[in-house]
């Protein structure tokens, strides 16, 4: 599957990791299964969410209704996910409501069930 633009383009499981991405803000998710280039749900993965204390907190971004175009760090995300045949995501930090990095499970073979 190639990149998504907008959320027109997610499947219902992105669509509601997309929103979760954004409720959370700072913080990150562990263990997110993949399952045929799809994000497993269920059961949902485990959110922690950075707190700071002593300093201005922002808060959280509401998500846009309707129909809007995806931040280019949530449709490389998804990208990567749907070329995933088989695979984890120990850890997938989020800033500012937005993916920022990921540590996923490779296996032997060194291709973390990736499927170019």
């Amino acid at each position: 599957m190639s990149r998504p633009v907008s959320t027109r383009d997610l499947l219902p499981a992105e669509r509601a990791f997309a929103a979760a991405l954004t409720g959370l803000g700072f913080g990150r998710f562990e263990y997110l299964r993949i399952a045929r280039g799809e994000l497993v749900l269920d059961p949902w993965p485990t959110a922690v969410r950075d707190l700071k204390f002593g300093c201005a907190s922002a808060a959280p971004v509401k998500p846009a209704p309707g129909d809007f175009a995806l931040k280019p760090q949530v449709a490389e995300l998804f990208e990567y996910v749907r070329a995933v045949d088989e695979g984890e995501i120990r850890c997938l930090e989020v800033r500012h409501g937005l993916p920022f990095s990921m540590e996923i499970e490779h296996r032997p073979g060194g291709d973390g069930g990736r499927r170019d």
